[in-house]
């Protein structure tokens, strides 16, 4: 990830004589490019016009047309991701609303993203007027009410005296944040002047956040005494080592301690694979091989950023006692069942505690005892229908640090979880919140920001018909991904919670509707396969002939064809899911 650098101060001085020459607009997209955003995701309506107008003429900028405002606030998602921050611009109420489920999973996952929205002409605000695009009533504060529960900050701008300190707090405080920031602007103020707007933005300043010295002390000393008094300890990473910016200091710890180092499902790709002493993730009864074995029979754990939900902890099942758990969050530290360290920051926290530790690598050592490789080659017969694990099998081998896996929430978060990541192979998925349809956009958005490396895309049939739009936005910005469609023809990971008919969903001619989409303009090859040799063809062909045109591979595969992974997490979480009502 990355965000330009920010330095200096966040208020631009002025005298009084200062001449009005720049625009808030012009400040805006000035602002936007400062941060690291340097393409904005839009669906324009009449109230964001005027502003688009200023965006386009920033030359740093890029403005990208989306077919909905759901699939631009995660192609936002996907750009942050990437890049560190992302941002979409949308129209009032009927764009706001839209735009919000993707807003909230950003939140979700301590993403930055500036989400815009042109906002009524401010000589409406204190009137009676009703206006369209509303609900019908005066009152133009139902859309800030729905994103005050899943934004940082709210800005509304609708008077240019105050309009720079408004923006310029919000921007700011996602980026400290790390969440969402929700900035409402009037329409019929982006192109004017104001004195605040007289000269170029001075860079933020963003104070670093530094740990309260004894405290850090303190958490590292009684952290260090605990582990250094452990037979087999482990350490497991977290989701939330990607909003504490704690990935090397994590490594440093891992390195100094001689661990074995596993990883949450959630944090995938938060940790490198390829270290010496990675086992694999942690998932409670449905762990990598030898790795849940290994962690739930620790005398020590160590959780880095851990997010323990019912989806993490496999139906609140996880063997994990609080007595042997050292968690680390962002800014505190928690000892067993105490004590507890608070404005403890992680990266400090963890630089500071590999110089304490003695390393210890019995744990590693029982781990490469009890291992056994996987040893059973994959067979099949003559012209046998494609199974998933065999497509699996092949999208490993595609993987580089030249590429980056999206995977779509379902059965592909099982089993892309059982990849093996090679270094700076990317990897983005989302579970906290695990919104169907979230890839779509996000893969264009990851796309878009990350333009050295190709993304490989599984997305089920089901997600897909969400927000399959938007592959046409994908097509007309040149980009390369390769998706493949898993077609078994329903909601699968619904089926193994708890199935009915309402899982079953109409099958579509995914290819033929590429195709459709395509319609001659930009490069695009589709394919569809149904055997292990088709699909071998048809990477050689996305991944030779057509390396530079964004390829969309349909896999046809049995309905119940799912990884043993979901059959034991569906039936624990629907186990979770149906626990009858408490005595009261």
């Amino acid at each position: 990830m990355e965000i330009q650098a920010i330095h200096g101060s966040g208020i631009t001085a002025c005298s009084a004589q200062a001449p009005a020459g720049g625009s808030l607009g012009s400040h805006l997209a000035k602002r936007l490019v400062q941060i690291g955003v340097k393409d904005v995701f839009s669906v324009p309506g009449d109230f964001n016009l005027a502003l688009l107008d200023h965006l386009i003429a920033e030359p740093e900028l890029n403005l990208i047309g989306c077919c909905n405002e759901l699939n631009a606030g995660y192609a936002a998602d996907g750009y942050a991701r990437a890049k560190g921050v992302g941002a979409c611009v949308v129209t009032f109420t009927v764009g706001g609303l839209s735009v919000l489920n993707a807003i909230a999973g950003a939140y979700s996952e301590n993403l930055p993203v500036i989400c815009i929205v042109g906002g009524p002409n401010s000589n409406d605000y204190g009137t009676n007027r009703i206006l369209h695009h509303t609900i019908g009533l005066p009152d133009f504060s139902q859309e800030l009410r729905c994103f005050q529960t899943v934004t940082c900050i709210q800005a509304v701008v609708n008077n240019l005296d105050d309009a720079h300190e408004l923006i310029d707090t919000a921007i700011s405080t996602a980026l400290k944040e790390s969440k969402p920031a929700y900035i409402s602007i009037s329409c019929n103020l982006p192109g004017l002047s104001h004195p605040t707007f007289a000269r170029e933005p001075v860079p933020f300043f963003l104070a670093p956040k530094v740990s309260n010295q004894l405290g850090l002390e303190a958490a590292v000393d009684a952290t260090a005494e605990f582990l250094n008094k452990a037979v087999k300890p482990v350490i497991v990473g977290g989701p939330k080592l990607r909003v504490a910016k704690a990935q090397q200091a994590f490594l440093e710890f891992a390195n100094a301690s001689g661990y074995p180092v596993a990883v949450m499902p959630s944090a995938k790709g938060l940790v490198p694979e390829h270290h010496p002493h990675f086992i694999g993730t942690y998932w409670g009864a449905v762990s990598s091989s030898f790795c849940g074995e290994i962690v739930e029979s620790a005398d020590a754990y160590v959780f880095v950023g851990p997010i323990f939900n019912d989806y993490s902890s496999v139906g609140y099942s996880l063997l994990i006692k609080k007595e042997k758990l050292i968690s680390v969050q962002p800014n505190r530290v928690t000892i067993c069942n105490g004590p507890s360290f608070g404005w403890v920051f992680m990266t400090e926290f963890l630089s500071a505690l590999a110089k304490k530790l003695k390393k210890n690598s019995t744990a590693m050592e029982n781990f490469r005892r009890i291992y056994v490789p996987p040893g059973v080659a994959l067979t099949r017969g003559k012209d046998e229908p494609l199974r998933v694990n065999i497509l699996f099998k092949h999208i490993q081998e595609m993987l580089s640090q030249e590429t980056a896996v999206i995977a779509e929430t379902g059965d592909s978060w099982f089993n892309c979880q059982k990849l093996r990541l090679p270094e700076n192979c990317g990897y983005e998925f989302q579970m906290q919140y695990g919104s169907i349809g979230w890839s779509v956009g996000a893969t264009l958005g990851y796309a878009q920001a990350a333009r050295n490396k190709r993304v490989i895309a599984c997305i089920g049939d089901g997600s897909f018909q969400v927000t399959a739009q938007d592959v046409s936005t994908m097509l007309r910005c040149g980009q390369n991904s390769i998706i493949f469609l898993i077609n078994n023809g329903g909601y699968t990971i619904e089926v193994e919670i708890h199935d009915g008919p309402y899982n079953v969903i109409k099958n579509w001619d995914y290819t033929g509707l590429v195709n459709a989409i395509h319609n001659g303009e930009g490069k695009c090859w589709t394919a569809k396969v149904r055997t292990e040799d088709e699909l071998t063809e048809a990477i050689a062909t996305a991944t030779g002939t057509h390396k530079d045109s964004l390829c969309f591979i349909e896999v046809l595969v049995h309905k119940d064809d799912t990884s043993k992974e979901l059959l034991e997490w569906g039936s624990r979480v629907s186990n979770a899911n149906s626990r009858p009502p408490n005595p009261q």
